[in-house]
Formats: structure tokens, sequence, C-alpha cells
């Protein structure tokens, strides 16, 4: 994993470097492809593996709804602008 300016990348065995969009959970994040942001992954992080589990963009972007929800609701401000930009730029 590479850590730049708060941006986590992955790269996947078969469809390259993905992009963090969000933590999902504790050891779960939600990725894309890079480039075309139509792939989308849920990444479970454990100490000895990484799992890519594909899910659907309607997923993905739920996901992502539910996430700025519950930053809205927690007030952390700053995490939600963030998340919020990274929402438009990739779903609308």
């Amino acid at each position: 994993m590479n850590h730049q300016s708060n941006e986590t990348y992955l790269n996947h065995p078969t469809f390259g470097l993905l992009y963090r969009i969000c933590l999902i959970e504790n050891d779960r994040e939600l990725f894309t492809t890079l480039y075309a942001q139509r792939l989308f992954f849920i990444v479970v992080i454990t100490p000895d593996n990484l799992t890519f589990d594909p899910i659907s963009r309607s997923d993905a972007r739920l996901l992502v709804e539910n996430r700025l929800r519950k930053l809205r609701q927690s007030n952390i401000a700053h995490e939600y602008q963030k998340l919020n930009l990274v929402y438009q730029q990739t779903f609308q």
C-alpha cells in the first residue's frame, strides 16, 4: 500500500491500480479502479492477506452515501467534505 497525501492505492492482480474511496469498517475499505472508476471492490484487510470482493456501482454508491451520513451525524466536517467531493466526482 502507498500512502501519499492521504490517498491510498492498491495494486489489484487483474485490474491494476485501485484508488481508495473510503473506509467502510475497521478492516473493510471501498476501492475503485483508478482511471475508469467503473469497477468497485470491498477490500478486506487482515494482517496476512488482502481480499478483493467486487460490488456493483449502485452498491458502492450506497456504501458511500451511508458513510457520508455517519460522518454528518458525527459532526466530522473535514472528513465529510473530503468524502463528499470524492462522491461527487465518482458518482455524479
